[in-house]
């Protein structure tokens, strides 16, 4: 029995750490970094104590491994920072890292073998967790929801009808899960080189490419165009080629494209094809970042910080741009960054440019395994840290600081520290970014515009502004495609493995290698037949089914 347990927990590990290369880079889908909020909730404490709840926080020490399953992902001390003081001194719980050492997938196998896995699994949601869920290894939440009912008030009935696993049971608890549109995809523009070449109109990709060329020739210390690490800055831009259509289509989270009732193929997809060839363009004539695909985060962070970039495309450069502005604004008042509406090609509906994408389910997920002596009080803190008692504490520090009281909805009410101490805010803001695992989009969005509504302009929080002008009304429901990937010891695993490197080795080539844009085409043509020979169209005929499966879900 003991070898049978063993084999199943080697073909686990090893079915697990074959997508887990594939989930490392996700942070950014998320969002991201803005989230949103709903109607009132009543506190958490007398909501719990009203629906009969068997664990009170703060009246008995809770401790629980925590273990984030992400390369780049690496746990703050808890307890060193106010938020998390507060939390640990207050509500008495205690939660301990489990590192990744910077190899998620070896450092997940080695649990799974060993039987030694941490209490709580911070990880993408899908296939990863239905491995872990069909071996056994996971806590169901449904006997929980209504005993501690802030996760079923804010996500709602659907989003939780999204999570649940084939045997009808709920294990995923979500994080920046959401009801109203969020997301900071877009355009940054260097607000000064901007103004001293005129402001010229910004809108089409034409008007991009001239502006681009302004820059080249007026700032040759300067990135005229900025697409990030990776290049995802010309992900971001396949949503200008057509309308109603975000990144995420040919990004490697989905690599499929809607054509109908069918998903079809990216190296195909005549949008995907137009914005290789100007990518390809742009890059010939070094108006684009020449090591886009070798640079590191931090070499784009800190060409944003110190303004040597012209044009930024990302999934989220309000992150990068909100210090950025920070930065430059306090030696010159006249500097800083702007935040433009999203390049569209002429002759397309600008206000049916999406460049990012928001979905109900948010990012990624919790989940508790069964490695967990209380299980249940774990799921009552999660839930309290979702709820508005939580949020208010991980988003902007214990009470008495920035915020002191709240209002009939449960938002904090802001105090003028909040105002007149921007550095010391964001630093605080800034050391629990990492322990955000279950954010509430729409409680934290609804709290921080609420106050900002109340404020002159120039005292406005930077992102802010941005995201309520600007972004959020440009991010497109994308709800439909989650949960798209196969498992990866499924056939159609495989196979996605070998698409995705037949991806990227095209794409890099195409942007970098192709000596014009008809190359850029034969570089997609080759693409597209290795892709076939690979099994293209069988993990697309899955991706289709699924995608049905989640429409007739959301459409009963």
């Amino acid at each position: 029995m003991a070898f049978r347990k063993r084999a199943l927990h080697l073909a686990l590990a090893a079915a697990l750490t074959g997508t887990a290369a594939l989930t490392g880079c996700a942070k950014n889908e998320g969002s991201s970094s803005s989230p949103s909020p709903g109607s009132s909730a009543p506190p958490a404490s007398s909501a719990s104590e009203e629906a009969g709840a068997g664990f009170a926080l703060g009246e008995q020490p809770l401790e629980f491994s925590f273990y984030g399953h992400y390369d780049w992902y690496t746990m703050p001390p808890w307890g060193e920072d106010l938020a998390t003081k507060w939390i640990k001194e207050n509500k008495k719980v205690n939660v301990v890292p489990v590192s990744s050492g910077g190899n998620a997938k070896q450092k997940m196998s080695t649990m799974i073998v060993s039987g030694e896995l941490p209490d709580v699994i911070w990880m993408e949601r899908g296939a990863d967790v239905e491995k872990l869920r069909s071996e056994g290894m996971l806590v169901p939440f449904d006997d929980y929801l209504d005993k501690y009912p802030n996760l079923k008030k804010w996500a709602g009935e659907s989003t939780l009808d999204m999570l649940r696993s084939p045997d009808g049971k709920i294990y995923q608890f979500p994080n920046w899960y959401t009801t109203q549109p969020n997301g900071n995809s877009g355009y940054l523009v260097n607000k000064k080189i901007y103004e001293e070449l005129g402001s010229p109109s910004l809108e089409t990709t034409d008007d991009l490419y001239a502006y681009l060329r302004q820059v080249k020739e007026s700032y040759p210390d300067v990135v005229p165009f900025e697409v990030g690490q990776g290049a995802e800055g010309i992900d971001i831009l396949t949503s200008a080629f057509a309308e109603n259509r975000p990144y995420l289509y040919s990004s490697l989270h989905m690599l499929a494209v809607p054509s109908g009732d069918r998903l079809t193929s990216v190296f195909a997809d005549p949008v995907f094809r137009e914005t290789l060839q100007l990518a390809n363009k742009l890059y010939r004539e070094k108006l684009m970042t020449q090591d886009a695909f070798t640079q590191k985060l931090e070499q784009v962070e800190q060409k944003v910080v110190t303004g040597k970039i012209a044009v930024y495309a990302a999934s989220s450069p309000t992150e990068f741009g909100s210090k950025g502005n920070a930065a430059l604004s306090s030696e010159d008042p006249s500097a800083g960054y702007i935040i433009v509406w999203p390049i569209h090609k002429a002759g397309l509906d600008r206000n049916k440019i999406f460049p990012g994408d928001y979905k109900q389910l948010g990012w990624n997920v919790s989940v508790i395994t069964k490695a967990a002596k209380d299980p249940e009080a774990i799921f009552a803190f999660l839930d309290w840290f979702t709820g508005p008692e939580g949020q208010r504490t991980i988003m902007w520090g214990p009470e008495g600081l920035y915020w002191e009281g709240t209002d009939d909805e449960e938002a904090p009410l802001f105090t003028d520290k909040f105002t007149s101490d921007p550095q010391g805010r964001d630093e605080l803001m800034n050391s629990t970014v990492n322990f955000q695992w279950n954010g509430n989009t729409v409680y934290v969005d609804r709290s921080k515009t609420k106050f900002e509504s109340t404020l002159p302009p120039e005292k406005r929080n930077w992102e802010t502004r941005w995201q309520t002008e600007i972004t959020w009304k440009t991010q497109y429901n994308t709800t439909e495609f989650v949960n798209l990937a196969p498992a990866g010891d499924s056939d159609e695993g495989i196979i996605s493995q070998s698409v995705i490197e037949i991806y990227e080795k095209a794409k890099a080539k195409a942007v970098i290698g192709a000596k014009s844009e008809d190359e850029v085409l034969a570089v997609l043509d080759q693409a597209e037949k290795d892709a076939q020979k690979a099994g293209y169209d069988r993990l697309l005929e899955y991706k289709t089914n699924k995608w049905r499966d989640n429409l007739k879900m959301l459409n009963p």
